[in-house]
C-alpha cells in the first residue's frame, strides 16, 4: 500500500505495479482516487499515464480512500504524503502524522508482522521518534516486534520520475532493526530483477540526513554557478556556459546541475532547505552556507527583470510575453516556481504581461487569476510584444529562431533567462541578453 497520490506516491505505486507488484494507492481526496481508478494521472508527468491505465487494467493497481483496508490487505505500506513548509520554514509534518495514525489504527486489527516505510522528507528523528511512537501508540504493538519501520527517501526528479523510479543512483534503507531493513532490501531486489543499484542501509536518522543533504548539494551547485553567471555578466566576453563546461570536466565536480539561470524553484529544493535551516538552527547551529544558497536563489529571478529594462528601457506599458510557467520542463508543477516571482514583478513594473507554457497553464490560472493574459501557443505570447523572457526551458521555445521573434514582436528583445540559445546565432539580429553572459568585446 502506497499512502499519498501525488507526484512521489502514484508514480511509485504505479511502477511497482509495472513490475508485478499489486500495489492499492491510498488518498484522502476523493475526487484523486475516482481520477486514478479512471486511469487520469492528476498531474503531468512523462510515462505516467500509459503505466497507470496499463497497471489498472491488469489488475495490479488501484487506488482508494480506505486506509485500513488498504493495510490489511498489503504486507508494506509506504508512506509518500507531503511535507510541505511552515511561516517558520520548517517542516509541516501534519500529513505524515495522520497517515501514521491511520496506519496505526489498522495495524491494530493486523495479525502477523507489517513493514511501514517513510518516502516523505522528514527531519532527522522523525521516523525514529515521532512517527514510532504514534504506530506505537495506535496499533498496540511494538516497533520491531509487530511491525517494522524504515526511513526510505526518494531521489526521483518531476519530469523523469518514472525512469528515476527504474533506474535510481542508489536505493537509501534507514532501518530500525536488521528485519525491516532486510525485508525492503529484497523488495527492491525483485523490483530490479536481482540487479539493484548499490544500496546504503543505514540507521534511521542517517537516511532522513541524506535525504536533506543531497538536495541541499544539489541546490547548492545551482546557487553557486548562478553567482559565478552574477559576475561573468559584468566581464566583457565572459560566458557561464563556457565556464561551466571548463569546470564540469573535474571529476570532482561534475557537469550536473551547473546550468545557470532564474533560480531554482519546485516543491523540492526550496521547502528541503528551509526545513534544514530550521532544523539545524533548533540545534543553535547557524548553518551559513544554506542561508547563503537560499539567498543567492531568492534574488536570481529579478536578474531576468534587470537584462529586459537594459534592452527596452522601462517596463511600464510594455507587452511583455513570458515563455515557461512550470518550474521545470516535463511538469506542470508551479510550486515555488520563478516564474511567478518573474511575473509579480514585471506587473509592479507596469507592464502588460502575457504567458504561456505547454502543461500548466490551468495551475497558472488557480494562481495568478486574472492579472496576466494567456496565450494558447507561443507565438500567440509573441504576438505584438516588446520584450519576451524564457523561464522554463521547454524544448518548444528552444526551437525557436531569431526569425520567429522578429517576425511576431512589436520590438524583438529576448531574455533568455534558461540559457537555451546559442547568443551567437541572435546577436546582430535581435536585442538580446542571457543570464551570465558579458558585455561582448572583450578578451
Amino acid at each position: 500500500s502506497v499512502f499519498g497520490l501525488g507526484y512521489v506516491g502514484l508514480t511509485f505505486g504505479v511502477c511497482l505495479a509495472s513490475r508485478e507488484f499489486k500495489a492499492i494507492g491510498v488518498d484522502v481526496e476523493s475526487g484523486k482516487v475516482e481520477a486514478v481508478n479512471r486511469g487520469e494521472a492528476p498531474f503531468y508527468e512523462p510515462g505516467l499515464s500509459e503505466l497507470l491505465r496499463d497497471a489498472l487494467e491488469r489488475g495490479l493497481f488501484r487506488a482508494t480512500t480506505d486506509a485500513r483496508g488498504a493495510v490489511l490487505a498489503s504486507d508494506v505500506t509506504f508512506i509518500c504524503v507531503g511535507t510541505p513548509s511552515l511561516p517558520d520554514g520548517s517542516a509541516d509534518l501534519k500529513y505524515v502524522e495522520s497517515a501514521a495514525r491511520a496506519v496505526g489504527r489498522a495495524l491494530r486489527e493486523k495479525e502477523g508482522w507489517h513493514l511501514v516505510a517513510i518516502r516523505s522528507t522528514v527531519p532527522p528523528g522523525t521516523c525514529g521518534g515521532h512517527v514510532k511512537k504514534t504506530l506505537e501508540e495506535e496499533s498496540g504493538k511494538r516497533a520491531g516486534e509487530g511491525f517494522g519501520l524504515c526511513a526510505n527517501p526518494e531521489f526521483t526528479k518531476e519530469g523523469s520520475a518514472v525512469n528515476d523510479t527504474f533506474n535510481p543512483d542508489r536505493i537509501v534503507i534507514g532501518e530500525l532493526d536488521e528485519r525491516s531493513g532486510s525485508f525492503l532490501e529484497s523488495l527492491y531486489r525483485e523490483f530490479h530483477g536481482g540487479k539493484p543499484p548499490p544500496i546504503v542501509r543505514t540507521s534511521l536518522v542517517n537516511a532522513e540526513l541524506i535525504k536533506y543533504a543531497s538536495n541541499a548539494f544539489l541546490a547548492m551547485k545551482v546557487s553557486f554557478i548562478n553567482e559565478i553567471a552574477n559576475i561573468a555578466q559584468r566581464v566583457p566576453g565572459a560566458d557561464v556556459e563556457v565556464i561551466a563546461r571548463g569546470i564540469g570536466f573535474d571529476k570532482r565536480i561534475g557537469p550536473l546541475f551547473l546550468r545557470a539561470g532564474l533560480g531554482f524553484g519546485g516543491s523540492c529544493f526550496p521547502k528541503d532547505l528551509r526545513a534544514l535551516i530550521g532544523f539545524s538552527e533548533s540545534l543553535e547551529h547557524e548553518p551559513k552556507i544554506l542561508k547563503a544558497v537560499l539567498e543567492v536563489n531568492e534574488r536570481q529571478p529579478y536578474k531576468a527583470i534587470e537584462l529586459a529594462k537594459a534592452l527596452v528601457g522601462s517596463l511600464e506599458g510594455k507587452k511583455v510575453a513570458v515563455l515557461g510557467l512550470a518550474f521545470k520542463p516535463d511538469t506542470d508543477d508551479i510550486r515555488e516556481a520563478v516564474s511567478l516571482k518573474v511575473v509579480r514583478a514585471l506587473l509592479s513594473e507596469g507592464a502588460r504581461v502575457v504567458v504561456y507554457d505547454p502543461k500548466a497553464m490551468p495551475n497558472a490560472r488557480r494562481v495568478l487569476g486574472g492579472s496576466v493574459e494567456y496565450a494558447t501557443s507561443a507565438e500567440e505570447c509573441l504576438k505584438g510584444a516588446d520584450c519576451a523572457i524564457v523561464v522554463t526551458e521547454w524544448d518548444e521555445f528552444k526551437r525557436l529562431k531569431p526569425e520567429d521573434f522578429i517576425r511576431f514582436m512589436r520590438t524583438p528583445a529576448v531574455v533568455d533567462g534558461r540559457r537555451v540559445y546559442d547568443h551567437m546565432e541572435f546577436i546582430g539580429k535581435v536585442r538580446f541578453a542571457a543570464i551570465g553572459l558579458g558585455p561582448l568585446g572583450g578578451s
